[in-house]
């Protein structure tokens, strides 16, 4: 079971201290041999996540210490990568239902196309953004990201969140572009309907066929 608390009475030349448990609880020793990893010395006060145990002599101890922020960061990290499994499973099970009903006449090559280009729009549309950012130039609009993104170009946006780290963090920016998936999504799936149909052969073929 991990814990967590502040580190007291810290000796850094003998390298051992205690913790207290927030909350209350079992005071414990503390070694700098604990920590996992040993990436620094801790200091009074600092918050740190442990194991306690019991040795012995009936004395309690802390094992496999991390540094409560270090353990903060790694879990963000884990959760992350998780989410970006889910993302690029997620785009590719799009992409095989796409190809899979433009190759059996379902949809017209060119809606497989405008996905395409607007992903590759959309892709090189956040590499300028971030590269302004960096500069302290002129910033395209959240918004025309978000159209980008509801008019076919979601997969491209999603690889640029994740290849070049832009808008990655942003919960908000994250949540209205769930929303363009949603939305887009919803247009893919009724253009498979007869009404659907109807459009593309009425309107879309028409106008890319002269």
């Amino acid at each position: 079971m991990k814990f967590q608390g502040k580190v007291l009475n810290w000796n850094d030349e003998k390298g051992f201290g205690f913790v207290e448990p927030n909350g209350g609880g079992k005071r414990a020793f503390v070694h700098i041999k604990a920590f996992k990893p040993r990436s620094r010395r801790p200091v009074n006060g600092e918050v740190i996540v442990y194991e306690l145990v019991q040795d012995n002599n009936n004395r309690y101890k802390a094992e496999n210490i991390q540094f409560a922020r270090d353990a903060r960061h790694v879990k963000k990290r884990s959760q992350a990568k998780k989410g970006s499994h889910f993302g690029e499973i997620f785009i590719a099970f799009f992409c095989a239902v796409l190809l899979t009903s433009t190759y059996f006449g379902k949809l017209p090559l060119i809606i497989t196309s405008i996905y395409i280009v607007m992903s590759l729009i959309t892709f090189a549309t956040y590499a300028i953004d971030k590269s302004a950012a960096q500069k302290n130039h002129w910033r395209i609009k959240e918004s025309t990201l978000h159209l980008l993104s509801l008019i076919g170009g979601w997969p491209g946006a999603f690889f640029a969140q994740k290849k070049l780290r832009h808008k990655s963090n942003k919960k908000e920016f994250k949540r209205v572009y769930w929303v363009t998936i949603i939305l887009n999504l919803s247009g893919f799936f009724w253009i498979h309907t007869e009404k659907g149909i109807n459009f593309i052969n009425n309107v879309i073929h028409p106008l890319f066929n002269g």
